[in-house]
């Protein structure tokens, strides 16, 4: 059975691109199609990898503004040949699932979203762009969600990273999903004995993230908040924050780690489709008060391995924070621990793996 495997495009190490290594590590035979791949802004290792791009790689600039290309995506995944291939995966986020396979192929998608920027969420992100960008977006969004809706057609079997994103799989696609968390190292983090009193925020400071609920939040609380992460709103953020909270910038894995594992709890206030830090932070054995919408529905256990809040509010995560002060959470180090396993790489692969061969043997 020759196998490939699909990427949206390779040019920065996140969670999705974790999720295709492994797809990798499970048929290390396999090619990665993707629209650009960016050598040096990569892990070294997948320069091992046989990785072939389509051609918008030749493209001006397209290793930095391929989602300025937007609109050739389609045909740059359409022209991808994969007649050959008895199975395909696509790790899709946008247009990958939109490739086109042999008739008695089977195609697989793992689905870490159905596009954000064509449903649910186009109208966030098209609020502060200028006038004359949002214009010409708008003159060829529509034939974008119907080539996105048709792709969809072509996927014979969708899995959903989470229980959230297999609701907006069945809303916009109207398809079945299966659910397999996506993995997280969980192997790499450890309980630590030391405590510290601050609160701990690891992300990306963008609007959708929602860091500066959490800093207007904790500049009433008055409590310890360190925020790890750089972004275009790290300097709005930092102008309205007080002096207790402290601002680190990038960190290496390490740093990282070692600050999981000695705080109080993390402090999520974002809606992602499924948020890998929550579980890192579980991983080692810390709670986490988040947002109650999203992946965290999957990934915390209310007043057990964290604290979920109703609103995405700064009055809503005051009241978590205060709540977690008074009573903390049911689980212990260890059972948070150990509740983090159920969403790491060895239970994912077996889980991909079974599925892969049902479908192949039953044709479920």
């Amino acid at each position: 059975m020759k196998v490939a495997i699909v990427h949206e495009w390779l040019t920065i190490y996140g969670g999705s691109e974790r999720v295709t290594e492994i797809f990798h590590e499970i048929f290390p035979e396999a090619p990665i199609y993707c629209l650009v791949y960016d050598k040096k802004t990569m892990p070294d290792r997948f320069r091992n990898y046989d990785i072939r791009t389509t051609f918008v790689q030749k493209l001006p600039f397209s290793k930095k503004r391929y989602k300025d290309y937007l609109p050739l995506m389609p045909m740059a995944f359409e022209e991808l040949d994969l007649t050959e291939y008895d199975l395909i995966i696509s790790s899709s986020t946008a247009c990958a699932k939109g490739v086109i396979t042999r008739s008695d192929a089977v195609h697989i998608c793992y689905c870490h979203t159905p596009t954000r920027y064509l449903w649910e969420f186009y109208y966030e992100y098209t609020r502060n762009m200028g006038k004359l960008k949002k214009l010409i977006i708008s003159m060829f969004i529509h034939k974008l969600r119907m080539w996105d809706r048709l792709a969809a057609d072509r996927v014979d079997y969708f899995i959903a990273n989470s229980n959230y994103i297999a609701g907006r799989i069945s809303k916009y696609y109207r398809r079945k999903s299966k659910v397999i968390f996506p993995p997280v190292n969980t192997h790499l983090y450890n309980i630590n004995d030391k405590n510290e009193e601050y609160y701990l925020i690891v992300s990306r400071l963008v609007t959708y993230k929602k860091v500066d609920l959490a800093v207007e939040a904790f500049n009433k609380l008055g409590l310890p908040l360190i925020i790890i992460g750089d972004g275009p709103e790290r300097r709005y953020i930092e102008k309205i924050a007080s002096s207790n909270i402290k601002f680190l910038g990038r960190l290496t894995d390490e740093e990282i780690r070692e600050y999981y594992s000695k705080c109080k709890a993390f402090i999520f206030p974002g809606e992602e489709d499924f948020g890998l830090t929550p579980v890192e932070c579980q991983a080692s054995g810390r709670p986490v008060i988040a947002y109650k919408k999203g992946g965290a529905l999957d990934t915390v256990l209310d007043e057990k391995t964290g604290i979920l809040f109703r609103e995405q509010s700064v009055e809503s995560l005051i009241k978590a924070v205060e709540k977690f002060e008074k009573y903390g959470v049911e689980y212990d180090r260890q059972q948070i621990k150990e509740y983090s396993e159920k969403f790491s790489v060895d239970r994912f692969k077996k889980e991909f793996k079974d599925y892969v061969n049902k479908v192949i043997n039953n044709r479920i």
